[in-house]
């Protein structure tokens, strides 16, 4: 699908509610903590090694097992919802069923924050395990350039070892200026992996706005902050207008609203199938 024809749909949040308050006075510390260690950690050589460690897709696990194990992960990095992650998925997926938009970005809903199974394998040391979780969910931000003040709590940028890096503390660090979004490094999470993940999956039948909507949606410096103006090109234009539209359903549909996989499963698992295929993916 040519990305200049992406239709943007209107979607009006059922309750007027401030999302994302990071300094909120009910925000845990916890919130904080993950950020403080998340900005200090996630560095090029860090993100390297993450590739090198996790990106080998030898881990063969069903869809639906893997979302599954998504009843025992809460991330720690969001302020507005401390159920577990599974039901955040149905909830977006729901919403965007609700509006009759197509079955891929309903699927799209559903499997979004699905690169959080990483937790399964992973370790505290990476920050990828259970209870260490800033190497797999949060905000992310580009390494091996500036960290700009639009991150969450940019008082923790100054502790990031790359920003006293003459090769890596400039404004475009490591990039030519205009190179596009899919030239840069990301800091490495669950978007970054599952991107990695699907995109190695033979039988992945999904479209281009689908893969954009999986990698960037926790970009928030960019799609909401405004930042690394230098480094976008004309391309992410059309990905700026696809990340807000989806963003508006993985944001304004959290709720309390408890769900049962199994109760949704028979409406998603053709759709699941007709784009992914129905054998294991590799992760």
């Amino acid at each position: 699908m040519n990305l200049s024809l992406y239709l943007i749909f209107e979607f009006c949040p059922m309750e007027e509610k401030k999302f994302r308050n990071y300094e909120a006075v009910d925000v845990s510390a916890a919130v904080k903590e993950h950020y403080r260690k998340m900005r200090k950690n996630q560095t090029v050589d860090y993100v390297n090694r993450m590739h090198n460690k996790y990106l080998n897709f030898d881990k063969p696990m069903p869809l639906f097992e893997a979302m599954a194990h998504l009843n025992d992960l809460i991330d720690v990095s969001d302020p507005d919802l401390d159920l577990p992650n599974v039901q955040h998925l149905i909830q977006s997926a729901e919403a965007i069923r609700a509006e009759g938009r197509p079955d891929w970005m309903q699927l799209i809903g559903l499997i979004h924050d699905l690169g959080k199974v990483m937790f399964l394998w992973g370790s505290d040391e990476d920050g990828t395990s259970q209870d260490e979780q800033w190497g797999t969910v949060g905000d992310v931000f580009v390494v091996g350039c500036a960290l700009p003040d639009s991150c969450v709590y940019p008082e923790f940028n100054t502790t990031n070892p790359d920003m006293r890096d003459e090769r890596y503390n400039t404004t475009t660090g490591i990039y030519k200026e205009g190179c596009g979004l899919d030239n840069l490094n990301l800091a490495w999470g669950h978007d970054e992996y599952l991107y990695r993940v699907l995109n190695n999956h033979a039988e992945n039948k999904l479209p281009e706005e689908a893969m954009v909507m999986i990698r960037y949606h926790s970009f928030y410096p960019w799609h909401s902050g405004g930042s690394y103006s230098e480094l976008l090109n004309e391309k992410d234009q059309e990905y700026l207008k696809i990340i807000k539209d989806f963003n508006k359903y993985d944001l304004y549909t959290k709720s309390q609203k408890i769900y049962d996989l199994e109760d949704v499963r028979d409406y998603y698992q053709p759709i699941a199938e007709k784009y992914l295929g129905s054998g294991p993916i590799y992760w």
